[in-house]
């Protein structure tokens, strides 16, 4: 069971049919693909509506009765590459806080060019002021919300991650991805990095590049 969740920088122009042919990949060798949608920057999304929904779709996986979800691995690119680590951390959360008591256990998670240091965009303007937006102000602002929301503040997960990331990339730094993946492995947590040289930000949800070969490798 893979769950995926597109990027966009959590704006409003941005949806689900991103993710739509590694989807119909994954279903054509034979894994159930859960497209996440959710609420974005400019349709009310936002802290904690953004994040009540990823952790609301993933739960609802719980009430569909065919499926397998003894492994379920969450799968997302840019800003969904930060929203599928978090769902992975949500474990992690205390009570009360958005996402925390999931009813669904993810068992892995992939991140393709994701936002992984939340302070870190929102210092450095990765994104503009998505990130400030997403959280309602700066990390000095919000610093529990910053805490609750950037995997790398969870760390460490609990599960294997993969964290891919293409060199050209520059739309999210790739740095972000190799100091994300140095953080988790001190921690304890499995994570391998794959970084890509000649690969932008978009071509890692490309269903013929060397990145989602490299991410179907991993999943065999």
């Amino acid at each position: 069971m893979a769950v995926l969740v597109h990027g966009g920088f959590w704006q409003a122009l941005y949806g689900r049919r991103l993710m739509n042919r590694l989807c119909a990949d994954l279903a054509g060798r034979g894994w159930a693909a859960w497209n996440v949608e959710y609420r974005r920057l400019g349709l009310g999304g936002g802290w904690p509506a953004t994040f009540h929904d990823v952790a609301s779709a993933v739960d609802a996986l719980a009430e569909q009765p065919h499926l397998h979800l003894d492994r379920v691995v969450a799968i997302g690119h840019s800003a969904g590459g930060h929203l599928a680590l978090w769902v992975a951390a949500r474990h992690r959360l205390p009570a009360g806080s958005p996402g925390a008591s999931p009813r669904t256990a993810v068992s892995g998670a992939v991140s393709l060019a994701g936002v992984l240091d939340l302070v870190h965009a929102a210092d450095h303007g990765v994104g503009g002021s998505a990130v400030r937006q997403l959280l309602g102000g700066t990390p000095a602002q919000h610093p529990d919300r910053y805490v609750l929301a950037s995997p790398v503040a969870q760390l460490p997960l609990g599960v294997p991650q993969l964290v891919v990331h293409g060199e050209a990339d520059y739309i999210v730094p790739p740095e972000m991805s190799r100091w994300y993946a140095e953080q988790a492995a001190a921690a304890g947590d499995e994570a391998q990095l794959e970084m890509l040289a000649g690969v932008d930000h978009m071509t890692v949800i490309t269903p013929d590049s060397p990145a989602w070969a490299r991410v179907l490798s991993w999943l065999g």
